[in-house]
């Protein structure tokens, strides 16, 4: 008899929930979100959502991530003073820490960062397919993020990605982006 290898934790299958949009469509009406409406997210969304960032590429599929998924409205107040910028996590419904090793060179800080927004543009894809937004911030305390949220000494906090329902407006497919024109932006064969 041959071992089985161990299986992946099932995750619940999508169903036809409300909100529930594809992918082209998660990436046309996705845009960051900073004001959340103050209901829970339920778990086999989030969980959807993180395994998004687990399947994410990655260098050599290095896979240098691990997530923290915070809840617990104290915590989330306090992440908020990570960075001027994270103001948006207090009120959120969720946030993820995405937290990576600390890099031993300028060629493996590049690998880092570019995995790291690989996962961080799957993880809010996956929200906005659901109907959640989601909006990211940098860290600049790392001993307060390592205070708050107990990961190792090698690792760093990089980004932190607010979740919630949108308080403003759902997410709706946006007609008139604020990008700059294809014809500027794309280029075939040669510039």
């Amino acid at each position: 008899m041959t071992p089985r290898a161990p299986a992946t934790p099932a995750l619940p299958k999508p169903v036809g929930y409300a909100g529930a949009v594809q992918t082209w469509e998660a990436i046309r009406s996705r845009r960051n979100v900073r004001s959340f409406e103050d209901r829970p997210i339920a778990d086999d969304h989030l969980d959807e959502i993180l395994e998004s960032g687990r399947r994410s590429p990655s260098s050599q599929n290095w896979q240098p991530w691990d997530f923290i998924l915070v809840r617990q409205r104290e915590q989330l107040l306090q992440l908020a003073h990570v960075w001027r910028g994270a103001g948006h996590v207090a009120h959120a419904a969720a946030a993820i820490a995405l937290i990576a090793p600390v890099p031993a060179d300028e060629r493996q800080k590049d690998r880092v960062q570019y995995d790291l927004g690989q996962a961080t543009m799957s993880i809010m894809l996956a929200a906005a397919s659901l109907g959640i937004g989601s909006g990211h911030a940098g860290v600049a305390d790392q001993d307060m993020a390592r205070g708050l949220l107990g990961f190792p000494d090698d690792k760093f906090c990089a980004y932190l990605i607010s979740l919630g329902y949108p308080a403003d407006r759902p997410l709706t497919l946006i007609r008139r982006p604020d990008r700059r024109p294809f014809d500027d932006v794309v280029h075939r064969d040669r510039w």
